[in-house]
């Protein structure tokens, strides 16, 4: 099962982490993965290398993760959009779990 897991403070969706591999098929053949790992790179590379931030991230192989946190001071409007771009994510995935209960977990702490 893929977990994701969204850090907040407040109101404000610091980062994420996902965390492990769906099982819903062979890898190379794992739709959900495949939506959750296009979801997710979508919203990195768009704070990253569109909006020129420098988010952290990490990604760890071996246990099938990968975590983006924001940095703590953005400025009005590149923190707008990064909000919005988490919380389409955190939405997107959400759904994504009511389709595939089994396959994918999502939870904000």
């Amino acid at each position: 099962m893929t977990t994701v897991t969204f850090s907040s403070q407040g109101s404000r969706i610091t980062g994420f982490e996902v965390k492990g591999h769906s099982g819903y098929a062979p890898e190379g053949e794992d739709i959900v993965c495949s939506a959750i790992t296009s979801a997710v790179r979508l919203v990195e590379c768009t704070i990253n290398d569109v909006l020129g931030l420098e988010a952290s991230v990490k990604v760890k192989e071996k246990d099938a993760s990968i975590s983006l946190k924001l940095p703590a001071s953005l400025g009005q409007t590149n923190e707008s959009t990064c909000q919005a771009l988490l919380t389409g994510l955190m939405v997107h995935l959400v759904q994504l779990a009511e389709e595939y209960p089994q396959h994918i977990s999502v939870m904000e702490v």
